[in-house]
């Protein structure tokens, strides 16, 4: 006689179609009402809406603009080094997906392949010219063959240079877009870099950098050394009362009157620079309360096999206090993607900069709803992917289970 495992999960339940409406959509009288009262209003909006989207808008706003939208006033010539940038981080990411081969990875190169694809049909409909099309094309192609390149021989590449390559890739993308003296490359000043490059290069400076500041400012808080344990204090609370705008405006306007006058700091470090203090303190108060959440018995039980502090906050508190705080964190950081939208009042033309600067122009007055539409349109599958990304990452952790 057979026993059943108790290990097995249960099994799905199929229901049909038919059987999920009956459940959920008309299980009673009243929700049988609700759902056609809801239907009866939701049909009209619906057609209305796709009658705007598909014969009455202006999308001509988009696309006659859409090299704007994209790079903002960055010189076209020069535009081969914004491809070529994305082609470093399209191997990256694929390398990344086949080494770790994560769900959250495979999500985010499955993403960045796809974004790339639909930038380049885009860019084949408004004209930009069959080299940017078959750029993006490319790109999108990179990420798949470097990570069939890796599982096909996973051992060829070593981790560490992984992280080393990204690590290495920020410098070389900067020297790609902005030039530097004494190599072929014209410099772009930053003042030139607008749109969704620019949007893209401060959400992900501002992460990149504001995560490992935020998590030694929460270690710093709960330090037993007084003086850092009130500088780290007295650095998260100051900057969690003053709002984003206002350090904008003080990288942007106050900080060049505290400076020598043969000094001179470009706008878009400066305004790198607030957002990445802005939302590290945010961080440390995320990373703060999953710290609480360690149990102090696991502290002393780790000092008591040999541990010291170090090795203690390494591989006992810290991977268990970011593993709680993921849900936190992404919400910070989808704000943050979203804040990057306040720079346009210091005079920086990101994606919502542009689409003001766009409907300044006499030919385009009355397309505001076309252009937020659009711009809306943009963040939202920035914001969706980002947040899926963590779905995954929360369930491959077990994230909320025990």
């Amino acid at each position: 006689m057979t026993t059943p495992d108790s290990s097995m999960p249960p099994p799905a339940p199929a229901i049909g179609p038919v059987g999920w409406l009956r459940q959920n959509l008309f299980s009673t009288w009243y929700n049988a009402l609700l759902t056609i009262v809801l239907v009866t209003l939701l049909v009209p909006l619906v057609a209305l809406i796709l009658r705007w989207i598909l014969a009455e808008a202006r999308w001509g706003v988009v696309t006659a603009n859409l090299r704007l939208f994209l790079i903002g006033q960055y010189p076209f010539e020069e535009a081969w080094r914004i491809w070529l940038s994305l082609a470093v981080l399209s191997v990256l990411t694929g390398i990344s997906a086949g080494i770790y081969g994560g769900a959250t990875v495979r999500t985010l190169a499955t993403w960045l392949a796809a974004g790339q694809v639909m930038l380049g049909a885009l860019a084949a409909v408004s004209g930009l010219g069959s080299a940017t099309t078959v750029a993006l094309v490319a790109n999108a192609a990179i990420v798949w063959a470097a990570f069939l390149a890796v599982r096909w021989r996973p051992r060829a590449m070593p981790r560490r240079l992984v992280g080393l390559g990204w690590l290495a890739s920020i410098p070389i993308s900067v020297i790609l877009l902005q030039g530097i003296r004494g190599l072929p490359l014209p410099i772009v000043t930053s003042n030139l870099w607008g749109g969704l490059l620019l949007t893209f290069l401060l959400a992900i400076v501002g992460i990149l950098l504001s995560f490992p500041f935020g998590v030694l400012l929460a270690l710093g808080r709960r330090s037993g050394l007084p003086a850092v344990r009130v500088l780290s204090t007295a650095y998260i609370e100051l900057i969690r009362g003053v709002p984003l705008v206002t350090i904008l405006f003080m990288a942007a306007v106050m900080l060049p009157l505290f400076l020598p006058s043969n000094v001179r700091i470009d706008q878009v470090l400066r305004a790198m620079v607030g957002i990445t203090l802005f939302s590290a303190a945010y961080v440390a108060e995320n990373v703060r309360g999953g710290l609480q959440a360690i149990p102090p018995g696991q502290v002393e039980a780790a000092h008591a096999i040999g541990l010291n502090t170090l090795q203690t906050n390494r591989f006992i508190v810290l991977p268990q206090a970011l593993r709680a705080v993921i849900p936190a964190n992404v919400g910070l950081f989808i704000s943050l993607l979203k804040d990057t939208t306040l720079v346009t009042i210091v005079g920086l033309l990101e994606l919502l900069g542009i689409g003001r600067a766009v409907l300044a122009q006499p030919q385009w007055f009355g397309a505001q709803l076309e252009v937020y539409v659009f711009i809306a349109a943009v963040f939202f599958i920035l914001c969706y992917t980002m947040s899926q990304a963590s779905y995954r990452l929360e369930t491959a952790l077990g994230v909320g289970t025990r």
